[in-house]
């Protein structure tokens, strides 16, 4: 008989530099967009502007707009000033306006015409995702209603949901720990992919059952690995759809594991007041997802890997300030955050 596979044993060494080289390519697109496009710095160079000033000067919608000059903070080229307005850094004012003795906003420009800069840059023009044949409608790699989805082809949705599983492998079994689930009787995985969260947490706690809720390719494929780490006798594959399907019932734990990250503001406001109508008093909605700082200005890794997500999907990433008012408006109570890995944490709130 062959050995089952473990969910819990934890890595041996951090994984997360790997994540911040291969993501850093998106501090080249945003910098050089910001640049060569949008004349951020050029704007600014006589005067402050608020948020909404510059993002209409620049023509972005609101999305792209907190995703550009929230890289830009973190990369210390823009500050905000005792009114909350968005100005220059030294040295974003000594290197970066055109024509000024130290500027190098001219070697910025070398890669002006690579692709992923014109990408970028027509992504934030345009801000829909790529992959989107359809720009009115949304990506190819995210699953609602009205999109045409990688996720409903058999080849596209294994390929894409396997290569998402590298990252889940490191993370699941820190959030197993690090999440106590002592109390809980049935985990709803919304979005589950491989189920690699369910499972860990399955392993770890002996008295849970889990709901992973997806799309039927995807559900194959979770289907699989409960059958190969030893819980399939523990977990139900649910097909449904989070935005319209009601959410299956009698579960007291709800994990949303690295999915509002794909979705635009209304969406994740919407899909968190779903998980708190379905949850019984008591009950738990799980966080796990990167974090913004409150002050959205870094940290660097995350919003580069929210330019990603730009970049690919109809969100970004979030700070911990948005997600605990989204929550507390949905009737819950946020508590702290648990980190796991990859920049990643927990944060659980409360029915």
């Amino acid at each position: 008989m062959a050995m089952k596979l473990a969910a819990l044993n934890s890595p041996q060494t951090d994984p997360t530099p790997i994540f911040d080289a291969f993501r850093g390519n998106y501090s080249t697109d945003l910098l050089t967009a910001a640049v060569t496009h949008f004349r951020v710095f050029e704007r600014l160079k006589d005067r402050a502007a608020s948020f909404e000033a510059l993002r209409t000067q620049c023509g972005l919608a609101e999305r792209g707009a907190v995703v550009l000059f929230t890289a830009l903070r973190a990369l210390n080229l823009l500050t905000r000033n005792a009114n909350g307005d968005l100005q220059l850094t030294e040295q974003s004012r000594e290197h970066l306006i055109p024509g000024a003795p130290f500027d190098v906003s001219g070697y910025i420009g070398l890669a002006a015409e690579c692709a992923g800069v014109k990408d970028m840059i027509e992504r934030l023009r345009t801000n829909t995702p790529t992959g989107a044949k359809d720009k009115t409608k949304g990506a190819a790699f995210i699953y609602r209603e009205g999109i045409e989805s990688a996720m409903e082809t058999e080849a596209s949705a294994r390929h894409l949901t396997m290569m998402l599983a590298g990252r889940a492998k490191n993370c699941a079994p820190a959030l197993a720990h690090g999440v106590p689930l002592g109390e809980a009787r049935q985990l709803l995985d919304v979005g589950g992919g491989t189920g690699i969260y369910s499972i860990a947490c399955l392993q770890k706690n002996p008295q849970l059952r889990a709901v992973v809720w997806d799309r039927p390719e995807v559900l194959k494929i979770a289907a699989e690995m409960a059958r190969d780490y030893g819980v399939s006798d523990r977990v139900e594959c649910c097909v449904g759809d989070m935005f319209i399907d009601p959410l299956p019932a009698g579960c007291d734990v709800i994990l949303l594991s690295n999915v509002l990250h794909d979705w635009d503001v209304p969406q994740c406001r919407a899909l968190l007041k779903r998980c708190a109508a379905a949850l019984p008093s008591g009950g738990r909605v799980l966080v796990h997802d990167v974090f913004l700082n409150d002050d959205m200005d870094g940290p660097l890794p995350v919003a580069l890997y929210s330019g990603a997500l730009f970049y690919l999907t109809e969100g970004r990433a979030y700070s911990a300030a948005e997600y605990r008012a989204w929550l507390s408006e949905v009737g819950l109570i946020p508590g702290k955050i648990v980190p796991t890995l990859v920049h990643c944490g927990v944060l659980s709130a409360a029915k």
